[in-house]
């Protein structure tokens, strides 16, 4: 095989492959850890992590060990990655409490695919360096070009012809002997790579070094890397919080990203300073009102356009001006390392720190400040370091005002945020109200006399509150997978016994501390900590006369809790004559044909209930699918169904 083909080769196949691996593996876990959008957080921040290990690796090995050396170390590790396949996450990682799982994402994801990611990662400034020394210095940046095409590739293919067709286990071993195939190119190319040197005729030709990087300039590197890394990550968690956590709504963010790298790699002309000038503060001023709360009603496909246009014109701007920057091919290794601390700065300020530093979801307005601040600089030229510090610090102070306008005028009691997501409690007229975005999870009257009427998804006109008057006269054990504020224990009776299930710590703190349900409750109650679906495998002593599945999170439906092997769990701990409520409301997502299906599929019977809103008692419209033994549903032959190894989010998009 040709140099030129057999490097160009192994980049397009690695660069696929590294984000081939990236959505399978995050919703291969998802189930784990609640379906919650701080999964897919994390396991981008690892994926970013482990980029910039393969960049450190590629740039020490090309810069301090021999051409023989060099070969020798990469087919050892090579060889030590196959040893990994096929790739299978371990079950015993599976959380056992309500613990932040962050630590345990992070570790489950290296032990099961650390090497061959790290590898990979390594795979394209590696053989880059090599085609560098055999070639013309200044064409290497067309790889850098080919390797995010294939990137981009991947990220198109997964949502369209991977994840519909196959199984996560499927793809699992596809990838795993696609992963073969690579090494075999990537040993091919260690071998032949560091021992040719640059052709005479080519090296003769060659442009004079250019002077090294001042400390500045790299810090403008990193920071142009950090800046998409930030607002790209928090486009995919808003999106996420709102509608689900699923690849699509991850890989739009990360292709556009992608997109940007490869036209602005490619060549000078597709940026072009004097037109973003215009465009960057339609762009900034857009996606703040998409994350916004005046943005929630939105049409989501409009709200995800918008968000797609400004986060092109966003990510234009910071690797245009980095490609403007580039250095010559000497400085090769290092510059990526550069961009890939940049872009894992920006994965650990949205996954790790941003959850624990804030109390809301600050990262994107964040992000856009400090893409505002750059154009500031290098768009509009502004260059005395005095006046950036001072608009730095009237932009920051202009940012904390905003919030706390914000708590002020909504009368905001009590902010959270943690792994699972930022809660709210807001008093407004004689109501208290928990929320998570534009989202309610639940309302609870403030005058003592009215206390105890079920409000918001659960009046008695719902679908759920229909159920529980149906039930027969007696003591009546009911279950419910997601807590909001407790409303449903407005429906207990002395002798009834309550217990929920809910895995957000935060969530069951608000419950006792702001609202009364659970303290006036005429019943026993009982919550457990925990994922819902993993507490029931665990609570085998559970007869339910009613199970409410009720676990949102923001607008988000977690998809292991509508899958075949949750539908088998949910009537083993049923009585026989219980019944099954499933609350499908959704701004952005029709699941009635998939309950449906998933009901025929039990073999029960199912219908679906819906409700007009009531404002006397603050009950809100609401869709609950309602199933129970006795007959069943005809199966519908157009819904394929969903299993804890297949779903398709997507297609249940409204």
């Amino acid at each position: 095989m040709r140099p030129r083909l057999l490097y160009g080769s192994t980049i397009f196949s690695g660069s696929l492959l590294l984000f081939l691996i990236q959505p399978m593996m995050a919703k291969a876990i998802l189930p784990w850890f609640g379906g919650a959008a701080g999964v897919w957080a994390c396991a981008l921040f690892f994926f970013q992590a482990a980029l910039l290990a393969g960049y450190a690796y590629a740039w020490w090995s090309t810069r301090h060990l021999a051409p023989r050396a060099q070969a020798a170390v990469h087919l050892l590790l090579l060889a030590a990655s196959l040893l990994l396949l096929p790739l299978t996450p371990g079950a015993w990682w599976k959380p056992t409490g309500p613990d932040d799982p962050t630590g345990r994402i992070v570790l489950l994801l290296a032990r099961s695919i650390g090497l061959p990611y790290f590898l990979l990662a390594a795979n394209s400034p590696l053989v880059q360096v090599w085609f560098a020394r055999r070639v013309k210095p200044a064409f290497p940046y067309r790889l850098f070009a080919l390797s995010n095409l294939a990137s981009l590739a991947a990220l198109l293919l997964y949502p369209v012809a991977v994840e519909p067709l196959l199984p996560v286990s499927v793809q699992l071993q596809w990838w795993s002997a696609a992963y073969a195939v690579f090494a075999v190119l990537a040993a091919a190319s260690a071998i032949v790579g560091p021992f040719r040197r640059p052709e005479p005729s080519l090296a003769e030709t060659s442009p004079a070094p250019q002077a090294p990087p001042t400390p500045a300039g790299r810090l403008l590197w990193f920071t142009l890397a950090a800046c998409p890394s930030i607002l790209w990550m928090a486009s995919a968690n808003t999106l996420s919080q709102s509608v689900a956590p699923i690849p699509f709504l991850w890989i739009l963010p990360l292709g556009i990203y992608l997109l940007t790298l490869i036209l602005c790699f490619d060549r000078d002309g597709w940026y072009r300073p004097a037109i973003y000038r215009f465009l960057l503060p339609a762009a900034c001023v857009a996606m703040g009102w998409c994350a916004g709360d005046r943005g929630a009603g939105m049409d989501i496909w409009w709200t995800i356009a918008l968000f797609a246009a400004a986060l092109f014109v966003c990510s234009m701007f910071c690797h245009g001006e980095l490609a403007r920057r580039k250095p010559d091919a000497s400085r090769l290794a290092s510059f990526y390392l550069t961009l890939a601390a940049g872009g894992a700065a920006g994965g650990l300020f949205v996954a790790i720190l941003a959850p624990n530093l804030f109390d809301g979801f600050l990262e994107l307005p964040i992000g856009v400040t400090m893409c505002i601040l750059l154009a500031v600089a290098l768009l509009y030229g502004v260059r005395s370091t005095r006046r950036l510090v001072r608009l730095t610090l009237f932009a920051a102070a202009g940012f904390v005002a905003a919030v706390q306008m914000d708590a002020r005028f909504t009368q905001t009691q009590v902010r959270v945020r943690n792994f699972y997501g930022a809660l709210r409690v807001i008093d407004k007229a004689d109501v208290r109200i928990l929320a998570n975005g534009a989202i309610h999870h639940g309302a609870q009257f403030l005058a003592p006399e009215k206390r105890r009427i079920p409000t918001t998804y659960y009046g008695r006109a719902t679908g759920v509150g229909r159920a529980i008057a149906a039930l027969p006269e007696g003591p009546r054990q009911i279950g419910a997978i997601g807590l909001g504020t407790g409303t449903l224990a407005a429906y207990a009776r002395p002798g009834d016994d309550f217990r929920f299930y809910e895995i957000n710590p935060a969530d069951i703190q608000i419950a006792r501390t702001e609202f009364r349900f659970l303290d006036d409750c005429a019943g026993s109650v009982q919550v457990v900590p925990g994922d819902g679906r993993l507490s029931l495998e665990r609570d085998t002593a559970a007869r339910f006369d009613l199970l409410a599945v009720d676990a949102f999170s923001g607008d988000a439906i977690p998809i292991h809790l509508l899958t075949a092997e949750a539908f088998r769990l949910y009537l083993e701990r049923l009585k026989p004559s219980g019944v099954l409520a499933l609350h499908i409301t959704n701004r952005y997502l029709n699941l009635a044909p998939e309950v449906l299906a998933l009901a025929a599929n039990a073999g029960i019977s199912a219908r679906v209930v819906t409700n007009p809103p009531d404002a006397d008692e603050d009950v809100y419209e609401s869709t609950w699918v309602i199933a129970r033994r006795g007959g069943a549903s005809p199966p519908s032959p157009a819904v394929r169904v969903w299993t804890d190894d297949y779903s398709n989010l997507l297609g249940a998009m409204k």
